[in-house]
């Protein structure tokens, strides 16, 4: 029995069917799948290609959105910038930034929302705090400002108090850090920070 590359093609690159899926599917062993994608040269995905779709079996959690008004281009630049200059690239596998500024924290969860469609109720929230303040009392803080649920922060890392100074006063209720795990996400976006346009990342240039 032969396999039409057409039909391959469309359960495994539209309906993003694994070569074990799709041998269930056929009726037949991964051996003759394999086979047939040799055959019809069908390119296979790599192994992180292949856990993003496991882990996204529904596409992906966001939708990066082309502004079309003067005010979410500001917004855009804004988001990019702050990520650019105050966000983690050294994680590859979220989107990650952090800061003692709840209006800036703020501000990119916004850009996260309305520019790049991701769902508030998918950010996780990391809270760093001295050990001189109450971890409840800094959590409400941060949970008002933002305007997120309780249940989306993580424990907070709690570390030895430094004296009293600027910094300190600044961090009296500690440094909030947004995550979004997305390895997809995170790369359009350093992407754009070196450079690359809303139109070459949406055609993956």
């Amino acid at each position: 029995m032969s396999f039409p590359a057409k039909q391959l093609k469309k359960l495994y690159e539209a309906d993003k069917k694994s070569v074990h899926e799709i041998a269930s599917f056929l009726k037949c062993s991964e051996h003759k799948v394999n086979y047939w994608f040799a055959k019809h040269k069908i390119k296979k995905r790599s192994i992180s290609q292949a856990m993003y779709i496991k882990h996204n079996p529904k596409g992906d959690p966001f939708i990066i959105r082309i502004p079309t008004t003067l005010e979410d281009a500001k917004l855009f630049g804004l988001g990019v910038g702050l990520y650019w200059g105050e966000g983690s690239k050294k994680s590859k596998n979220q989107v990650r930034l952090g800061n003692t500024d709840p209006a800036l924290i703020k501000i990119f969860i916004k850009f996260l929302h309305r520019c790049c469609g991701v769902s508030k109720a998918k950010l996780k929230f990391g809270l760093q705090i001295f050990s001189d303040i109450k971890p409840n009392h800094a959590i409400v803080f941060w949970q008002n400002q933002l305007g997120v649920g309780r249940k989306q922060f993580m424990k907070p890392t709690i570390t030895p108090a430094r004296s009293i100074g600027t910094y300190r006063e600044k961090t009296k209720y500690g440094v909030m850090t947004v995550y979004f795990n997305n390895t997809k996400l995170r790369n359009i976006l350093v992407n754009y920070c070196l450079g690359s346009s809303v139109v070459e990342q949406l055609h993956g240039k």
